[in-house]
């Protein structure tokens, strides 16, 4: 019988298999897998918002001044207002539409529409504001951005997840739906069939809105933002909370499970908060408050994909005389590029191969701590545009940081110390696979 290699081991351990079986199904929740959807979605708006912000904050402003500035800055600015300003309100739909869906619910618009009402309903009916005098006054008839805006969205979110939930279960129950008979448009009959659904689903989130505003004068999107949001984003997206996510993702994707299994469900939505939070700071020319947001992600934890192979990829061309590996490592180099490493991990092979784990784990820690520091250091600029993963390295911290030059030297290092980093344990790997080639050679011929 054959000997197991390393990799065969790995495979076969039962507490390795045990957690990957755990992460997977964490990561699949639900809730958390209509979370991951939902963002897919809207993804692109808060991208085309860094586009605005960038463009009315470095290139209007190096062509521009004074009068001629401000008409040229209202493309920015109504680009914010449609994406920044309203992210609460974007949330909620597309989390009430992905949520519907993946529960098999037949009309995932209704419960779209339903979750974009209760947004509504729970916010203030009233806002504190200042008149040109400088006078305070409470106005009523309007929404504040800090509501609908960045602030607002993981308010968006549990308002999105709860109405959602209700209105299905709900909807499931024949003796509230209304039927008009066969001869009926099909699009009138399901819009009557979920209307009592949707009247109680109302009611309920006015009662709540009723007693906060009467007995607390508060709103639910106030509470869960101070009691909810901030604490959550307040760990998850410290250094420490967001080494840990980043290490347990990364240690999953050497097991052959995506790392945003984790990660796109503890930690995307909430640096993406950060992100909206630091273009809208921008777009008002006020002190960028986020160190670690989406684009500092891309920038300095994952460099070229998951466990920022380029690093890898490079140190491979520049010091491997393996032919498989080269041969490898130049297919995995364009699309490498492009922040796609599937071809490296998979093909190299990184996963259920022990050398290649612990810098593939370990070096997105290294590359965030470099980055976070230089950044607190006031060494680079803070990240305020959302620039799409797929930008290459040097020119997307370059357009993140809206032209900070500095960010790109930062980068260059950081992928220079990940050269540094997985060249050691490139060389065992190879000596590993040169052994159980011989081994396995040794064994063929006995038999």
């Amino acid at each position: 019988m054959a000997k197991e290699t390393s990799s065969e081991k790995l495979q076969n351990n039962a507490f390795l298999n045990k957690f990957t079986e755990i992460a997977v199904k964490f990561g699949n929740l639900l809730y958390l897998r209509s979370l991951r959807d939902a963002f897919a979605v809207i993804l692109p708006v808060f991208i085309i918002a860094g586009l605005g912000t960038m463009l009315n904050n470095t290139v209007f402003m190096w062509l521009f001044k004074g009068a001629t500035l401000a008409k040229w800055q209202v493309f920015g600015n109504a680009i914010t207002n449609g994406t920044l300003n309203v992210a609460g309100i974007l949330v909620a739909p597309m989390i009430g539409y992905c949520l519907a869906r993946n529960m098999n619910f037949d009309n995932p618009i209704a419960a779209a529409a339903m979750s974009l009402a209760s947004t509504f309903i729970v916010m203030p009916q009233s806002i504190p504001a200042t008149t040109l005098a400088g006078k305070a006054v409470t106005v009523s008839g309007a929404y504040s951005t800090l509501w609908t805006g960045t602030q607002g969205m993981f308010g968006g979110i549990i308002v999105g997840l709860v109405a959602t939930t209700i209105f299905v279960k709900l909807a499931s129950i024949k003796k509230l739906q209304i039927n008009l008979g066969e001869n009926v448009p099909p699009a009138v009959s399901a819009s009557f069939s979920v209307l009592l659904p949707a009247l109680i689903l109302m009611s309920i989130f006015a009662i709540i809105t009723a007693l906060l505003s009467g007995i607390f004068n508060s709103d639910l999107i106030g509470l869960i933002k101070t009691w909810i949001q901030e604490p959550l984003r307040g760990f998850n997206t410290s250094l420490v909370g967001y080494c840990i996510i980043y290490f347990f993702a990364n240690l999953l994707f050497t097991f052959g499970i995506h790392q945003t299994v984790l990660s796109g469900s503890l930690l995307d939505p909430l640096v993406l908060i950060n992100m909206n939070q630091n273009m809208a700071a921008y777009a008002a020319h006020k002190a960028i408050p986020n160190i670690i947001n989406t684009s500092f992600v891309s920038s300095f934890t994952l460099v070229g994909g998951s466990g920022s192979t380029i690093s890898l990829i490079i140190a491979i061309l520049l010091f491997s005389k393996v032919k498989s590996s080269r041969q490898v490592a130049a297919l995995s180099l364009g699309p490498g590029i492009f922040n796609i490493n599937e071809p490296m991990i998979f093909g190299y092979p990184i996963v259920f191969n022990l050398p290649m784990m612990i810098p593939f784990v370990l070096f997105p820690i290294v590359g965030t701590l470099i980055g976070y520091y230089a950044t607190a250091a006031g060494l680079i600029s803070r990240m305020v545009v959302l620039v799409p993963w797929t930008t290459p390295p040097v020119i997307g911290p370059w357009l993140a940081t809206a032209g900070d030059w500095r960010a790109v030297v930062v980068q260059i290092i950081v992928i220079a110390v990940g050269v540094l980093l997985y060249l050691p344990f490139m060389k065992i790997s190879e000596r590993v696979a040169a052994q159980e080639a011989k081994m396995d050679e040794a064994g063929s011929t006995e038999a």
